[in-house]
């Protein structure tokens, strides 16, 4: 009889809303969305504290495979939990549009994302611009085409927020040749590896407005109990050891404003 858009903010269990946990009670299916974030606990633990046994969906579900939960929905109350904001940094706008072409009533329940949080590092969020997602490069595979939108950001004025690459049930490229269907360990892209990256796509333009000395802010499990926020020049941060298990994002910063440099002097001090 209907399907819910669940988000469930960054950090653990709890951050669910009081409205998300209503819903969560209500539902007779719970479905889990696990291939574009990770919460900084375990299923086991959501499952404890809904009192409530709750599906694994992948990204093979969600995208080609989501019938069995739309066939249920029809029927009954299910529940679709993201990490974050059900429309935030991946929109499952596909999941909606299907669900509402099939006339299944469609509810969504709101929770904080990334796209606000940053606003902890003093970064005035009315000051962003476009996000950019930085890949995993490969031997064979460099995209550099995220470059050139934080050059335009920053001709504009604006500050970027970077996404980092996520791989949670990926397939190698023997492996899918062959049709197998065998997953590589989960990776998440580093602050670290991110700021690499960047430095090497610069070195493949003539813009010169990036360099390893450019300012860089890293924020670190943002919405945890042990979020960091690193400030540094991408090419102190290119170089620096572990900084701590996922998720990382990272920010390119504009011209600063008054308040925002003493809100990142505040976050350089500290770290």
């Amino acid at each position: 009889m209907v399907l819910y858009f669940i988000g469930l903010g960054l950090g653990d269990e709890k951050d669910i809303t009081v409205k998300g946990l209503e819903k969560v009670k209500q539902c007779d299916f719970l479905y889990l969305e696990s291939y574009t974030s990770v919460l900084a606990c375990q299923k086991e633990s959501l499952e404890a504290f809904y009192q409530k046994e709750i599906i694994e969906a992948d990204r093979i579900m969600v995208e080609s495979g989501c019938d069995e939960m739309l066939e249920r929905a029809k029927t009954g109350q299910v529940g679709f939990l993201v990490v974050g904001d059900p429309f935030g940094a991946t929109t499952h706008a596909d999941l909606y549009i299907r669900a509402v072409e099939k006339e299944i009533k469609v509810e969504v329940v709101h929770n904080v994302s990334i796209f606000n949080s940053i606003a902890i590092t003093g970064l005035q969020l009315y000051r962003f611009g476009e996000t950019v997602s930085v890949p995993f490069f490969t031997e064979n595979w460099r995209p550099y085409s995220f470059y050139q939108k934080i050059l335009k950001n920053l001709e504009n004025n604006l500050h970027t927020l970077v996404l980092l690459d996520i791989k949670v049930k990926e397939q190698s490229e023997e492996d899918m040749i062959r049709g197998r269907l065998v997953f590589q360990p989960p990776r998440f892209m580093s602050a670290t590896v991110a700021a690499q990256q960047i430095l090497e796509a610069e070195t493949q333009t003539e813009s010169q407005r990036i360099s390893p000395s450019t300012l860089a802010v890293a924020t670190l499990r943002v919405g945890t109990s042990d979020q960091r926020i690193v400030i540094r020049t991408l090419g102190e941060l290119s170089e620096s050891e572990d900084l701590g298990g996922p998720l990382h994002s990272l920010i390119i910063p504009a011209e600063l404003h008054e308040i925002e440099e003493q809100m990142l002097n505040h976050f350089k001090s500290a770290s």
